[in-house]
This record gives structure tokens, C-alpha cells and sequence, in this order.
């Protein structure tokens, strides 16, 4: 058992991303468009597991993409961190899947408990049943990229690996994507918040990948600013050659 976590969070992660992505499938289809449809989700889904987390964590801290931050999750041990929709671009555009809900769980500053559903794709990813990582693949390795934000560094990290950048929305449908095996490298130098990634890197640790800031120092989340600068999550064979290109 992951210190800090029982079984029951790991189940309460998963069926609430879950139930989360359900309903926001059904929002997608209630005939709002553009600015209100991702209102609607964002607004629902936040209130949704904020509401949830306090009903089944009474004792523990919530820090959500869509609520106040309350300083006092700083003496928490336990927090639990959420993205309520991830992606509400691609949510808000019908025919893309690439849109996430994300539950986790961070312990002491570590996220221990983690789920990430993909609705479209009526998938959820997460630490109560960890992901097996697929085989190693024989195509050159493919380098996810943001598909409104490519970067300078992730053209540099493809021509290195002599790879192939592959535009992708959310933060967890990237993240997903190298657990799944549909890509190798997600490997992101913008600056994101706690939320975008707590739980996209719990589900890929259990997976077996390598998830490090960019420079291959660890992830710290429940910190007073909860700005994380860069990101790395690929396959374990691949770390050693990203992280020496010093994208941070």
C-alpha cells in the first residue's frame, strides 16, 4: 500500500473521475456551444467532486483548477487535487477526445493516488488498478506536443530523437497517451499548474514511467505556489536521453 493512501482513496479517485467524465458527456450534448459549454463543465464538474471529496475525505484539503485557494491546505498532510475538466478547448469541440478529469491525491507533497478518465473514449486510468505498460515499440518514438502551443523545445527533442511530433490537447490525454502506448514522450517546458499534472503522474508512475521535472528533479506538489515550471513523463528508456538535452 502506498504510504500515506488506503485502498479506499485509490477507489474513491477512480469513481469520481469517472462519474465526473459521465456526466460531463451529457453536458457536451445539452446544446450549449463555445464559452458556455466549457462554463457549464468546468462549473458542474468542479462542484461536483469538491462536494464528493468533503462528503468521503471530511479531514483532508481540496485544491481544484476552479476553486479559491485556500491557504490553510498548507497544513494538511493529505490534499487532494483536481481538475475538474481538463482541456475545455477540445471539450468544447465535438468530434475531439483529447479531454480529461483529473482526481488525485498528494501525501506529505508527494501525489500518491491518482485517476484520469477520458470520457470520449469511456476510459478511466488510475492507481486502483494500475496500468500495464505496453512493449517497447518498433516505430521511431513519438514526441507529444501541444496542439495550439508547439514549443521550440519539443521540435529540438524530435529532430535529437530523430522522432515525430504528435499534436495532442489536454494535459492527461498527453500523459494518457504514453501510458496507453499510442505515444513515448510527453515532455512539457511551459509551466503548468498542480492540477494539470498531480494526477496524469500518479497513474503514470503506477504505469512504470519516469515522471520528473524536466532536469530529472522530482515533482513536489501541496506547495504555497502552485505553479510547476516543466514536466517529464516518457518511457524509462527514453529519460536519460531527454533529460540530457537540458530542455529546463
Amino acid at each position: 500500500m502506498t504510504a500515506g493512501a488506503t485502498p479506499s482513496d485509490h477507489e474513491i479517485a477512480a469513481a469520481l473521475a469517472a462519474a465526473a467524465g459521465e456526466h460531463l458527456l451529457e453536458v457536451r450534448r445539452c446544446g450549449l456551444t463555445g464559452a458556455d459549454l466549457k462554463a457549464a463543465g468546468d462549473g458542474w464538474s468542479h462542484d461536483f467532486l469538491v462536494r464528493a471529496l468533503k462528503e468521503a475525505r471530511p479531514d483532508d484539503a481540496v485544491l481544484s483548477e476552479e476553486g479559491v485557494d485556500d491557504a490553510a491546505r498548507l497544513d494538511h498532510h493529505r490534499v487532494w487535487i483536481v481538475d475538474p475538466l481538463d482541456g475545455t478547448r477540445e471539450f468544447s469541440e465535438p468530434a475531439r477526445i483529447d479531454w480529461a478529469v483529473h482526481v488525485a491525491l498528494a501525501v506529505d507533497a508527494q501525489v500518491v493516488v491518482g485517476a484520469v478518465a477520458l470520457p470520449a473514449l469511456g476510459v478511466t486510468l488510475s492507481t486502483a488498478t494500475p496500468p500495464t505498460l505496453p512493449p517497447v515499440p518498433s516505430r521511431p518514438p513519438r514526441i507529444l506536443v501541444s496542439r495550439t502551443r508547439p514549443t521550440e523545445h519539443a521540435r529540438l527533442l524530435a529532430e535529437k530523437m530523430d522522432g515525430e511530433l504528435v499534436a495532442m490537447g489536454s494535459a492527461g490525454a498527453k500523459a494518457m497517451a504514453v501510458v496507453r502506448g499510442d505515444a513515448d514522450v510527453y515532455a512539457h517546458s511551459g509551466g503548468q499548474y498542480e492540477w494539470d499534472s498531480a494526477a496524469p503522474v500518479a497513474v503514470a508512475r503506477a504505469a512504470g514511467l519516469h515522471v520528473s521535472r524536466l532536469d530529472g528533479g522530482p515533482l513536489r506538489y501541496n506547495q504555497p505556489n502552485p505553479w510547476l515550471p516543466d514536466l517529464l513523463v516518457c518511457r524509462p528508456e527514453h529519460a536519460a536521453a531527454v533529460i540530457a538535452l537540458g530542455l529546463a
